[in-house]
């Protein structure tokens, strides 16, 4: 398999498949606000997993989903994490180590003598078979909309002990999300944009989690008309050809660190030099992690796709 192919798994399993509609505003976080503020142990929670039970306030967690850990160090949860994937760079200070949640290696995990396992998923049985050793698994899949985004703060919150702290970040992010919306022009007509996953042209349609965000600036993704874009969940495989054709108004570019694009290069491409997005300048790099993650640094996400709509005069 080719390290392409392999991060395109990753990625569109770390996304997930799209909603079924985009909206034109932000959420209030009504869900997250809903749930209990108690930190008392034992405490269940309903997961995507079941419901699982967290007996007392856990001081060995090992989080096999990136998102989930920055969410964790990001409720306040940090110093309770003894263990992250190899995915997991971000804090930098996390524990990172060579867990793969895509094949989970049992024994591994069982060594760090977690009382709390977090994932984005559970295709491995990990759940049944970590509950062999007592250890409670709480699953977390990608979020599909910003309120699901929420709820995943306010479940780890209650897992850890950090209600209060999940709630008070899920209230930051949703004012400051309101903030860069609020600022960002309002167009008759949306700016086009193609959103680059990989130099091989997979791409995200405006019903995916991402195409959901760049909707607040008012974007629409031209993957929306690809061929077997809604048979692909969202994450189409596009042609240079259907590229070109679409002209779109703006290219972010989600592969500069993995496979090392960016606006030179795609100018470089045959064909490329003649798009409007290459020639007036609106050629966007982005962190690929933050372009694939659901958690806190959504915000990082928006307010560099916003600032670069504001700096290029599409006003």
């Amino acid at each position: 398999m080719s390290s392409i192919t392999r991060r395109m798994m990753v990625v569109i399993a770390a996304l997930t498949f799209g909603i079924t509609a985009v909206s034109t505003s932000f959420p209030s976080p009504t869900a997250a606000a809903a749930t209990s503020t108690s930190t008392a142990f034992p405490v269940t929670i309903s997961a995507a997993n079941g419901t699982i039970t967290v007996p007392a306030r856990p001081t060995a967690i090992v989080s096999m989903s990136p998102t989930a850990t920055e969410m964790l160090y990001a409720i306040g949860a940090g110093s309770q994490v003894r263990a992250v994937d190899s995915y997991s760079t971000f804090p930098k200070n996390a524990p990172r180590t060579k867990l793969n949640e895509d094949d989970p290696n049992v024994e591994a995990i069982v060594a760090y003598k977690p009382d709390l396992v977090v994932v984005a998923g559970d295709t491995t049985g990990l759940t049944a078979q970590l509950a062999k050793f007592g250890i409670p698994v709480l699953s977390d899949p990608a979020a599909t909309t910003l309120n699901q985004a929420y709820q995943q703060f306010v479940e780890l919150g209650e897992a850890t002990g950090h209600v209060a702290q999940a709630k008070a970040e899920v209230t930051k992010i949703n004012a400051q999300i309101g903030r860069i919306v609020r600022a960002a022009p309002k167009r008759a007509k949306p700016l086009t944009y193609y959103f680059e996953l990989d130099q091989t042209y997979y791409s995200v349609t405006s019903s995916t989690f991402i195409g959901q965000l760049l909707g607040l600036l008012g974007l629409k993704s031209i993957a929306d008309a690809a061929t077997g874009a809604a048979a692909s969940g969202g994450y189409p495989q596009l042609s240079a050809e259907f590229i070109i054709k679409s002209n779109p108004d703006y290219i972010f570019l989600a592969d500069t660190v993995c496979c090392g694009q960016n606006a030179k290069k795609v100018a470089a491409r045959p064909g490329w030099a003649q798009l409007s997005a290459v020639r007036d300048g609106h050629v966007v790099g982005l962190n690929d992690d933050i372009a694939s993650r659901w958690g806190p640094r959504i915000v990082d996400l928006l307010k560099t796709v916003a600032d670069s709509l504001g700096q290029q005069g599409h006003g």
